[in-house]
This record gives C-alpha cells, sequence and structure tokens, in this order.
C-alpha cells in the first residue's frame, strides 16, 4: 500500500505552504474525541495557485471545468493544513467537506465543480479519502475566490 505523500508524488503533485489565516481564526483545530482519535477541523481554503487567488464566478466568468480543477487546488491546500496539524500519515479518514462556489444566479451545477476536490482526496488518500459533502453555491466569497472548501477529518490523536 502507497502512502499519500507517495500518491502525491504519483500525481506530479506537491502539496503547497498552508496558508496564513486572512483573519481572526486559526487554520485548523484539533478536538479529542477518545480512542486515540481526534476530530481535526480545517477552516475555509479559497482557490489559490501559490499567492494568486483564483477568482471568478461560475460559470460565466470561470468554466465548470476550470472551476473544478479550483476546487481540486482548495482541496491541496485542506491536505497541506493537514500535514502541517498531524501529518496526512494519521488521517483515518476523512468526513466532511462543505464546499462553497462563487456562483451565477441560476447555476446549480455547484456539485461537479465540488467533484475536483472530491476526486483528489480519493486520489491521494484512498478509502481514507471518501466523505460526506455539501455543495453550495453563493454570490460572494472572500477575495472573489470561485470556490471555499471548509473540512472535517478522523485522525490518529496527537492528543494521547
Amino acid at each position: 500500500m502507497t502512502s499519500p505523500h507517495e500518491r502525491l508524488r504519483d500525481l506530479g503533485l506537491t502539496l503547497p505552504k498552508p496558508p496564513a489565516p486572512a483573519a481572526a481564526y486559526v487554520q485548523w483545530r484539533i478536538v479529542g474525541i477518545g480512542d486515540g482519535r481526534s476530530l481535526l477541523y480545517v477552516a475555509g481554503q479559497i482557490s489559490r495557485d501559490g499567492d494568486q487567488v483564483l477568482s471568478g464566478r461560475c460559470p460565466d466568468q470561470v468554466s465548470i471545468a476550470e472551476a473544478a480543477h479550483r476546487a481540486r487546488q482548495c482541496a491541496l491546500s485542506v491536505l497541506s493544513q493537514i500535514e502541517a496539524a498531524v501529518g496526512l500519515d494519521n488521517v483515518v479518514e476523512m468526513s466532511q467537506l462543505m464546499g462553497f462556489v462563487l456562483s451565477q444566479d441560476g447555476f446549480g451545477d455547484q456539485p461537479k465543480v465540488m467533484n475536483g476536490a472530491s476526486e483528489l482526496l480519493i486520489e491521494v488518500l484512498g478509502a481514507a479519502g471518501r466523505h460526506t459533502r455539501a455543495a453550495l453555491g453563493t454570490n460572494a466569497l472572500p477575495f472573489s475566490a470561485t470556490v471555499e472548501i471548509a473540512a472535517v477529518a478522523v485522525v490518529r490523536s496527537p492528543l494521547t
């Protein structure tokens, strides 16, 4: 069985530097749940390439395919936050993604956009990457980002 780091390498991907908070919050929080496990809450990660925010409304300014790629970038940022918090090897399972897509009025294909993130998590984490998900459309996101994703993961507890 290959590790998440090996899978990232095989996919030709590297984790970005974990972005710093943009306001008065922390990027992740660990809550012990017992039995050597914790919940890891990851704050919303916006679509970016390095320091550049990937902005634009879907589908009139950004295609569904490009928005899905941007959701994938968000998932890489989620993974970088997990790596910083506990290490990818300590992920037991991804529990939930909350995805927000900057959407044109009447647009309803947010699940297609969010598939970019969901598929990446499964590619990198295997079965542990499967999760529940919400895919919501909104008329505004921080910095006009196309996508923002928050996550919850069950991890081996660093608190024990």
